[in-house]
């Protein structure tokens, strides 16, 4: 039967755009473009993540982060944001496709396992939040999606009332790397009603690009009493 099917409605490939033949229902990408998925490798950079070149190891932080202070403890990314996961994160963002959710929070998933992220140490897990007005053009958060998987998939607890962005920004795709971190600026509040003394946080998003997004968020729930906050995205 599942021959059949395939026969009358091929899987299209969501990066390739070729035909190709699934064996579940939730392949959205032909194996070759899987395989080009570039990987962020270790070492890393202990601010932002990203993978450190040679000339920087002795530093163990990149030059970008020497530069500009972030209010996060670390970031982890397991992919870079180029290529193939570059067009997927595109597609589950800006068309509609929410399915892809499942299938990119995997690669998330395996990252933290094969390299032994501090999960049990973590007490939430808060997605980055959209300003309402933009959720409602999108119709949902990516960023809640992704977290959703994660946090059931370690058994920690999802807080997605907690941190929200009151004030609208600009996208910061369209703004000048120097314009970005006061384009964010105190846009975050965190609810009353919660209680996050010397609580533990990963913040989940999709991409991290010079940091000032997660970096505002961060010192927002720093100063309502987090003690530590990780950054964990999809592609750095």
């Amino acid at each position: 039967m599942r021959g059949i099917t395939e026969f009358v409605f091929p899987k299209i490939c969501l990066s390739c755009k070729s035909k190709f033949n699934a064996l579940d229902n939730e392949n959205y990408i032909c194996q070759p473009c899987r395989a080009k998925i570039k990987r962020n490798i270790p070492p890393f950079c202990l601010a932002c993540g990203r993978h450190l070149e040679k000339q920087g190891l002795n530093k163990s932080i990149c030059p970008g982060c020497l530069r500009k202070k972030l209010h996060f403890d670390r970031a982890f990314s397991p992919c870079l944001y180029e290529g193939v996961i570059r067009e997927l994160i595109h597609e589950f963002k800006y068309n509609g496709k929410d399915y892809l959710g499942k299938p990119l929070s995997e690669i998330m998933i395996e990252f933290i396992r094969e390299y032994d992220l501090p999960i049990d140490y973590l007490d939430l897990i808060i997605p980055m939040p959209l300003h309402k007005t933009r959720l409602r053009e999108r119709e949902f958060n990516q960023a809640e999606i992704l977290s959703r998987h994660i946090a059931s998939e370690f058994k920690v607890n999802l807080a997605l009332e907690t941190l929200t962005r009151y004030r609208p920004t600009k996208t910061q795709t369209e703004l000048p790397i120097n314009n970005r971190f006061s384009n964010v600026r105190d846009s975050f509040s965190v609810s009353k009603n919660c209680n996050l003394q010397d609580k533990n946080v990963l913040l989940v998003d999709d991409v991290l690009t010079t940091g000032a997004t997660s970096s505002e968020a961060a010192i927002t729930l720093k100063n309502t009493g987090v003690n530590i906050v990780f950054v964990l995205t999809l592609a750095n």
